[in-house]
Parts: structure tokens; C-alpha cells; sequence
């Protein structure tokens, strides 16, 4: 007894000692001027399909309950892509990420629709053509509706045909396609299918297990048909403070952990430091946005992750329906300092091959088109033309494109 309770006390002071130290502030950096990025860098715009192209699709967002707004047209990037592709081309952008939407190039099991088939081709000959290098989404939280009529991934047999899907649309591209993202923020889908679908503990981890198949599956497909190709699957940042280091903790214990052999990079989406802050404000538009965070983030993953690449997958900060910021943010400002924070990082040794803005244009924030993330705004529900309109980031970022990154002398106008 008496050694069980001396266990226990070694533990409980561990714990707390963990918790004194996870609840200091972060260290500050710093702040100095850094170099710019490489040639190779990438500099990109990301984007998903179904929530810029529009259009009914039979998909398992029928499931959802109504929404603050319907989704109708979104931005209408299914007919209007060319156009954005000459946005993304005239700021510069060198990759843009895309999503195919497995609901619109299968709507039925095992036929492929050939029009929706078409589409895609010509978007990827369109980023052919303006020089643009694509990132493929293969699956961006939406699957078909008889997907979801058959249990969705709670059923073994969507890997199966998850796979096949992937394989037919890495054969059709592999010649032009270097980069794959199989599932986007893997540990967050899981959520929502357990929420939408009132999956208990036990369906949901079966769902994790067919998810983790599929992914491990297509990564060798994806190399079995073009070795050189980067495959992996982007993970939300957590944060760095007690609660999110549990949240990050646990996350990739639900998937990153099962997968990291099977990613060639890992990729991260940035929106702030600290997860709790966002679950706290909830409000796209109140999420405190904090540059100097992406630093951090970079160099924990560094060290989590020594021998892998980083790429952020996707960054950015929200408004509400364009309005000015409570807290006085502009995205011109966060798009600097977080462009500062990542080019520090690299100076210090991090392995960073990417930044990529979220996104070129306003889209379907999953249920609501108030919270504007686009270097583009462009005003859904009052606008029939759907006019691209710029904000002041798109000079900002085409300045940091056209210089490989923040200028020499540039330091960050947001505190730490």
C-alpha cells in the first residue's frame, strides 16, 4: 500500500508540476529581421470543392440540419474557375489547392460521371496553363449520399471504394499532380460524423480504423503510380498551452499516429495559437488571430517530427461579412506577420516548404456565409453577379510572392 501510495504521489507531482508549466506564457522570440524563402518555396491559395463550387449534389451534408444560410450557388467555382485561376495567377501564387468532391464525380456507385469528369480535367488544365501547380483534396469532409445510405465510414466497405475512387482520379492526373491531401483535418471529420451521425465511442473509433485503412492505401496507390508524388493528410493546430497540448495529444492519437509513416510532409492548418480560444469565442470572426503562434507551431512540429517537411496546408482569419475587426485586425497585417513568423522559423532551422492562404475567395463556411476568409470577398447572398472584389491583403500578398517572403527589414506590427 504504502508503495502504491508513493507511486501516486510521484504522479500527482508530476501532474502538477506539468500543469505550473504548461500554464506559463509562451517564451517570447526575438524580434529581428529574417531572410526571404527559396525559389522553390510554395506559395499558394487553398480552397475546397463543395464549399466554392455550388451547385445540389446528393451528399452527406443532407444529413445536416438546416443551416444558418442554404448553400445554392456558393461562389459558383464550378463554372467560374477559370476566372479564379487568373486570380491566383496574377497574385502570383505558384499552387492551388483543390478539391475534388467525390459526391459530384460518382453520384452513383461505380458510374463516374463524365461531364462533372470533364470539369476537373479542365480545372487542372486551366493551372496547366497559368503555370500553377494543383494540390488534390481527395476528400474534404463530403462523400456521396449512397456513401452515406450505407454507413459511411463506419462500414468497411467505404475504404474500399474510397480507394478506388482515389486511384481512378490519381491515374487520370498523376502527370500533372504532384501534391495529395487524402483527408482533410481527419481527427475534426471524426467529430462531425460522430455529431451528425450519433455514432457511439465504438462506431466512431471503427470509423477512425476505415479512415486510417483508406489513407494508408492511397498513399500507395498514389506512389505506386508516380513515386515522386508528396501525399499526406493536414492536421488543425492545437496550440501550446495545457488544455490544446491534451487536445494536440490526443488528435494524433486518434489518427496523425496511425499514419505518420504514410505522410511525406505534415501539414498544418493555423488559425490561432490556442484551440480553446477558438471553442471559447466561437465565432469565426472573434477568433484571436496570433501570428507569432505559427513560430511556435513550427517548432514543436520540428522537433515532433525531425525527418519530415512541413507545409502549411492552410492559414488565414475571419471577418464578418467584411466588416472591420472588434479587435482592429486587418488581413493585411496577419498576413505579414504570420508570412514573418514562418520565415523566421525557416531561418531557424525549420524544414517549412509552403505557405498557403485560406482563401482565394469568400466561401460556404459550412452553414453560413457571414465569416469571410477570401483575399477575395465576394458577397453570396446580396450580389447575383458574385463579383470577386479585392480586399487589401491581395497587394500585400503579391508583394510577399513577388519578394519570396516579407521584405529584409520587415518586423511584425502584432504583439507577441
Amino acid at each position: 500500500m504504502y508503495k502504491f501510495l508513493k507511486i501516486l504521489g510521484v504522479i500527482l507531482v508530476a501532474l502538477i508540476l506539468l500543469i505550473v508549466w504548461a500554464m506559463q506564457p509562451p517564451a517570447k522570440v526575438a524580434v529581428t529581421p529574417t531572410a526571404s524563402m527559396p525559389a522553390d518555396f510554395i506559395w499558394g491559395v487553398s480552397s475546397s470543392g463543395f464549399q466554392s463550387e455550388g451547385g445540389k449534389i446528393a451528399s452527406n451534408w443532407d444529413v445536416h440540419k438546416v443551416p444558418e444560410h442554404a448553400y445554392g450557388t456558393s461562389v459558383d467555382f464550378r463554372h467560374r474557375y477559370r476566372e479564379d485561376v487568373g486570380l491566383a495567377k496574377q497574385l502570383g501564387a505558384n499552387t492551388y489547392r483543390i478539391g475534388i468532391n467525390w459526391a459530384r464525380v460518382e453520384p452513383e456507385k461505380g458510374k463516374f460521371d463524365a461531364k462533372e469528369m470533364a470539369y476537373y480535367d479542365d480545372l487542372i488544365l486551366a493551372l496547366k496553363e497559368a503555370g500553377i501547380a494543383p494540390l488534390i483534396t481527395l476528400d474534404h469532409f463530403i462523400y456521396p449520399k449512397w456513401v452515406s445510405d450505407q454507413g459511411a465510414w463506419n462500414n468497411p466497405e467505404t475504404t474500399t471504394e474510397f480507394v478506388a475512387y482515389s486511384r481512378m482520379i490519381a491515374e487520370r492526373y498523376s502527370k500533372d499532380v504532384n501534391l495529395w491531401i487524402t483527408f482533410n483535418e481527419a481527427a475534426f471529420y471524426l467529430a462531425s460524423e460522430k455529431s451528425s451521425r450519433n455514432l457511439t465511442i465504438k462506431q466512431t473509433l471503427n470509423a477512425r480504423d476505415n479512415i486510417v485503412s483508406a489513407h494508408r492505401q492511397v498513399y500507395d496507390v498514389i506512389h505506386q503510380i508516380n513515386s515522386k508524388a508528396i501525399v499526406t493528410s493536414n492536421i488543425v493546430w492545437m496550440g501550446d498551452h495545457f488544455g490544446s497540448t491534451f487536445l494536440r495529444w490526443f488528435t494524433n492519437w486518434l489518427f496523425l499516429d496511425h499514419i505518420e509513416d504514410k505522410c511525406d510532409v505534415i501539414a498544418i492548418d493555423y488559425y490561432a495559437a490556442d484551440l480553446g480560444k477558438l471553442l471559447k469565442f466561437g465565432k469565426h470572426w472573434m477568433w484571436p488571430s496570433e501570428p507569432p503562434g505559427i513560430y511556435r507551431a513550427l517548432k514543436i512540429l520540428k522537433k515532433q517530427y525531425p525527418d519530415k517537411p512541413l507545409l502549411i496546408a492552410e492559414i488565414g482569419m475571419s471577418t464578418e461579412n467584411g466588416k472591420p475587426r472588434a479587435d482592429g485586425l486587418t488581413r493585411e497585417d496577419v498576413l505579414r506577420d504570420t508570412v514573418y513568423w514562418t520565415q523566421r522559423a525557416k531561418a531557424d532551422g525549420v524544414n517549412i516548404i509552403g505557405y498557403m492562404v485560406w482563401s482565394l475567395t469568400d466561401n460556404y463556411e459550412w452553414g453560413s456565409y457571414t465569416p469571410r476568409f477570401g483575399l477575395y470577398t465576394v458577397n453570396v447572398l446580396t450580389d447575383p453577379t458574385l463579383a470577386r472584389i479585392p480586399t487589401a491583403a491581395v497587394p500585400a500578398y503579391q508583394e510577399i510572392i513577388r519578394n519570396h517572403g516579407v521584405a529584409t527589414g520587415y518586423l511584425p506590427v502584432l504583439p507577441q
